[in-house]
């Protein structure tokens, strides 16, 4: 797949900004490319004509402000600073220094506020000052923009240290993506989210924001097999195989089989049903889990999956069903597990829940030997090497039953055609957003399925 900009912790960076400046970048000079690229954003927000109100703090990210602030000001912006502290380092301080425009005071009011009070690296809460004035002036303003992060958010985790913060219209991530921005519950106040590079180079270990894959035709001498075969194992629900299976095929898999008892479903009539046969070996990939059901028959539908050999994507059901002698597993898997599942898969092999959704997913990935998609209003997808991703929440209509169905046959489909299992879950949570994103509000999840070729296609 195609990833997209680096995900990067606190201490990773601070890293990433230290080898820019042992590489002869001043840290006035990477203050100048944030300030300024920050300010071009809020520009387009504001213009000549809202008034800003630019708030800043002790530390560099208030440094950030006073550059931004001076741009807009040489840009004929109405722009006047709000000072909740004076700023500590030389760089921050020759900011201020260059700033010409207007310093208000606490009670400022206007159209746009930019935060540039805390970034990256608040270990603790705002003081009772500093959240008075944020959230006296954000009540005053009716567009809030944050530079780099909310104030008061833990870049990490996406943990409030404060009740109350004001949520924003726009956050402009300086650098790198942080995790905070992809992570609940703080990615749900942040509004869009813009980013400004200043030349980080890679970072060994960084996480990967999600971008759109790329795809390409099928070849010329492609048939339904070299596209590739998805089977999906019927169970207690069928109706939920048939709903993972007509996903598939909107995600580029060249022939579909539903494997079992279907009675009673309205099955499409390009999906196949067969009796079950994991031993075929075209079989691209196989999805257990949908509608599995967790009695006696799931359990052994599961056996017979991990028995076959063959690429697996385990969901749902499925994963209630785990035991620990079936993992780590040895052929290319992904798990599709929600909050709930993620517990249940953590309590089979012993693993504490007591850490950010990052570090559980890469967690469960290591020791189940299986690619980790935890699920959710933020998703992370985390493989057994140590690879994860992320990427922007994605529409809040996804929150309607089935829709995890679709996802699971989105990611079978893309590991059936021969995608590295890691790349075949990114791709599947992309093609899964986009799909929400262009389906009409309120949906059901066949509403989605039926969206996924049209997300596909639109990677071509």
């Amino acid at each position: 797949m195609r990833c997209g900009d680096q995900i990067l912790t606190v201490a990773q960076m601070r890293a990433a900004e230290q080898r820019l400046i042992d590489g002869g970048t001043s840290v006035e000079a990477l203050m100048d490319t944030a300030g300024r690229g920050a300010a071009e954003y809020v520009w387009r927000v504001a213009g000549p004509l809202r008034r800003v109100t630019v708030l800043t703090g002790p530390g560099n990210n208030g440094g950030d402000g006073w550059v931004l602030a001076q741009a807009l000001h040489a840009r004929g912006a109405q722009v006047a600073v709000v000072v909740a502290a004076d700023p500590r380092s030389a760089a921050a301080m020759a900011a201020r220094a260059a700033y010409g425009g207007a310093v208000g005071d606490g009670a400022a009011a206007g159209d746009v506020l930019v935060d540039c009070l805390y970034g990256t690296g608040l270990t603790r809460g705002l003081s009772d000052a500093d959240l008075g004035l944020l959230r006296g002036l954000a009540a005053r303003h009716p567009t809030r923009i944050a530079i780099d992060l909310p104030s008061g958010v833990d870049a990490d985790t996406g943990v409030p240290l404060n009740e109350g913060l004001p949520d924003y219209a726009l956050t402009i991530a300086l650098g790198a993506w942080k995790p905070a921005h992809v992570l609940m519950p703080a990615a749900a106040r942040m509004g869009h989210l813009r980013r400004v590079d200043i030349g980080c180079g890679a970072v060994e270990g960084a996480g990967q924001m999600l971008a759109r894959p790329r795809f390409q035709a099928p070849a010329a001498d492609a048939h339904k097999y070299t596209r590739g075969l998805v089977a999906v194992m019927a169970g207690a629900m069928p109706g939920a195989a048939v709903l993972a299976a007509s996903a598939a095929q909107g995600a580029g898999a060249g022939y579909v089989k539903v494997l079992g008892a279907v009675a009673g479903v309205t099955v499409p009539a390009d999906v196949v049903v067969a009796p079950v046969d994991v031993t075929d070996a075209r079989i691209g990939a196989l999805l257990v889990g949908p509608g599995l059901g967790r009695d006696a028959s799931g359990h052994f539908t599961l056996v017979e999956a991990f028995g076959s050999g063959r690429p697996l994507v385990v969901d749902a059901d499925a994963l209630h069903l785990l035991t620990r002698r079936m993992m780590p597993v040895t052929v290319p898997a992904i798990a599709t597990p929600h909050g709930g599942e993620l517990a249940a898969m953590e309590r089979t092999l012993g693993l504490s829940p007591d850490a950010s959704k990052i570090d559980r997913a890469r967690n469960l990935a290591r020791a189940s030997g299986m690619v980790i998609v935890a699920k959710g209003a933020d998703t992370v997808i985390a493989a057994p090497d140590g690879r994860w991703a992320a990427g922007p929440r994605a529409s809040s209509w996804l929150s309607v039953a089935g829709t995890g169905d679709v996802l699971a046959g989105v990611i079978a489909a893309r590991l059936a055609a021969g995608v590295d299992a890691f790349d075949a879950a990114c791709q599947g949570v992309w093609l899964h957003g986009a799909a929400a994103a262009e389906t009409d509000a309120p949906f059901s999840a066949l509403g989605l399925a039926q969206s996924v070729a049209s997300a596909y296609r639109a990677c071509l």
